[in-house]
């Protein structure tokens, strides 16, 4: 578990948001601006927020743990209180607080990529680099869905 001060020189010039409307927004911006599906973090209840730009270091605090399950992929995900990870165009990585259950197991996810944009699918690995990738519309919201096939049928 990291210190307080460890944590306190990560966080060092954040730009810090709370409330859970300005979290939401924010968390959607980040994931948008990353370039990955806005239901790709289906947080809730969210209360801080923070980003330091110059690390990519990102935090999501929730009232409480959440479980989520992804009907594109299948997948039932648990949302600790506290999400964290770095953050780059088209990755997410050094994840904490998120574990993806596969068949009676819980196992981390540690990082969230897309690595080939025209494949259209999106890669998680473990801390072991195990990693399995689905469609990018399994964890699209239905509005992003609709456009994407609007898209396609162009």
């Amino acid at each position: 578990m990291a210190s307080n001060k460890q944590l306190e020189d990560k966080r060092a010039g954040a730009e810090i948001v709370y409330g859970p409307e300005d979290c939401y927004r924010h968390s959607i911006d980040l994931l948008e601006e990353l370039g990955f599906p806005k239901g790709v973090l289906p947080l809730q209840d969210l209360v801080e927020c923070g980003r330091v730009r110059e690390t990519g270091f990102v935090w999501m605090k929730q009232k409480r743990p959440y479980e989520h399950f992804f009907v594109g992929s299948n997948t039932r995900v648990s949302y600790a209180t506290e999400v964290t990870g770095y953050v780059e165009k088209l990755k997410m990585k050094k994840m904490t607080g998120i574990k993806s259950k596969q068949v009676f197991l819980w196992v981390p996810i540690s990082e969230m990529s897309i690595d080939d944009p025209a494949s259209k699918k999106i890669v998680f690995k473990t801390p072991m680099g195990i990693g399995k990738s689905f469609p990018i519309t399994a964890f699209m919201t239905e509005e992003e869905k609709q456009k994407h096939l609007e898209q396609v049928n162009e």
